[in-house]
């Protein structure tokens, strides 16, 4: 497969989760490199199930235009790093990729419950069959690796698992100590599970979309992407067989990927959240819908300044990323929907909120009103018609049938795994930012 400028690229790393992300990022990071002029990093990428995106992808040669989508306009950029599309359920070319020793590195974008180890997998191993989980698959083409001869290489998570990266590697090894001691001596010798944090709103594809493609660049696209301009990608760990020259392309390597990891829970994900019950509270339906919202817009820079205060970064690091996310937030093109924001709050708002809340009462701080109101406005929502949540079924119940906000709020603390009885300046903050919410928008109650 030829490049941009019409240039061999070699297969050199393997993908699993040929969705829209890993084209807005990861591939484009590469197509960047690759585009420097230097080493050419070619992807073979494996779709999660599903057959579709490899064979629509591999009509068109696996190339697609990657549209970003900017507050004043699109600009294209078209992508030919992904040089061959298989489908996940393809065990012989997983496999076969595996067991090249040209592949250095395999990157991941998967949801976090492809984590999950079942009992059976490394049953469905020993009997060659197809594995269930990411960790098994991942098994599975490392075996293969092993057994053509035992290359080192590098497997890489880019998702939103903090410390995916050990959490993958223990997992890994447990099924392979399950199913071979051998092979998991092998991949603790041979394969290293560097961390990440990724970072690039990339939204569904539309017709409309494709009909932009083709505008832009002249030529019927049926599987272009579209992203916001920002991008961001942070990686911790080492690549024993070598990778693209990413630090060129602006990826930033780090020793310790926590930091990063908290200041876009904290700061991005947080604000997220609260713009999500906030802003369905009071009629709006996006992201940047709800930050033309003064009320919506204030709770936001609370958020943010109360992270601020916790956060291992100097000042001017934190007033740069909170500038990046006023922007990315504001962008009227991208239509961030708040209801798919606003889904799984019962998993999410322990590690975007009630992280913050701690560690600010650790330094001796306040409960926060940002993250006070990010709690009242989800209590709220609890107690409405647009809660996508299965985890948090029971609370909705406990929530509807409490007495009184103070005893609706305790519910929700104790749910997300605060302590309300040791906690009585959180439970007040919550109460008063609940009443005012309800103040605020009465229609919407």
């Amino acid at each position: 497969m030829a490049d941009n400028a019409g240039r061999a690229v070699p297969v050199r790393a393997v993908h699993l989760g040929l969705g829209a992300f890993h084209r807005a990022h990861q591939a484009w990071y590469t197509q960047r490199v690759n585009d420097l002029g230097g080493d050419q990093w070619g992807i073979w990428a494996f779709t999660g199930r599903r057959p579709e995106a490899a064979e629509t992808l591999t009509a068109q040669g696996c190339r697609y235009t990657l549209i970003e989508r900017a507050a004043d306009g699109d600009s294209a950029t078209p992508i030919s790093s992904i040089v061959r599309a298989s489908a996940g359920t393809d065990l012989s070319a997983w496999r076969s990729a595996f067991s090249d020793p040209a592949i250095a590195l395999c990157t991941i974008t998967v949801t976090e419950a492809a984590y999950s180890v079942t009992d059976g997998d490394s049953k469905l191993l020993a009997a060659g069959e197809a594995p269930q989980s990411l960790p098994a698959r991942v098994v599975d083409g490392l075996r293969a690796r092993r057994d053509a001869g035992g290359a080192p290489m590098a497997v890489l998570s880019c998702d939103n698992l903090n410390g995916n990266g050990a959490i993958l590697r223990g997992r890994v090894r447990d099924v392979a100590e399950a199913l071979d001691p051998e092979l998991a001596r092998w991949i603790e010798d041979a394969v290293s599970f560097p961390s990440t944090m990724v970072d690039r709103i990339t939204p569904a594809t539309t017709a409309e979309d494709r009909a932009v493609a083709e505008s832009l660049v002249g030529w019927p696209d049926a599987a272009p992407v579209v992203t916001e301009p920002y991008s961001e990608w942070v990686i911790a760990g080492h690549f024993p067989a070598g990778r693209p020259a990413w630090e060129q392309v602006g990826v930033r390597f780090v020793d310790d990927i926590e930091p990063y990891e908290q200041r876009k829970l904290w700061l991005l994900n947080a604000a997220h959240s609260a713009l999500a019950y906030l802003g369905l509270q009071r009629g709006h339906d996006t992201v940047a819908g709800a930050m033309q919202d003064p009320v919506c817009n204030d709770a936001v820079e609370a958020i943010w300044t109360e992270a601020a205060a916790v956060l291992p970064f100097d000042s001017a690091e934190i007033v740069d990323a909170t500038q990046a996310l006023r922007d990315r937030f504001t962008n009227p093109r991208i239509q961030h929907l708040l209801r798919q924001i606003a889904a799984d709050g019962s998993h999410k708002l322990p590690v975007r909120i009630i992280d913050v809340h701690r560690r600010r009462t650790a330094a001796g701080l306040s409960a926060g009103r940002g993250e006070a109101t990010a709690i009242a406005a989800w209590t709220l929502h609890l107690q409405g018609d647009q809660v996508s949540d299965p985890s948090a079924a029971d609370l909705v119940g406990t929530v509807n049938a409490a007495a009184t906000d103070r005893d609706k709020v305790a519910a929700v603390l104790t749910a997300l795994g605060a302590d309300p009885g040791a906690e009585t300046e959180l439970v007040d903050a919550c109460v008063d930012q609940l009443a005012r919410i309800q103040q605020q928008t009465p229609a919407r109650l």
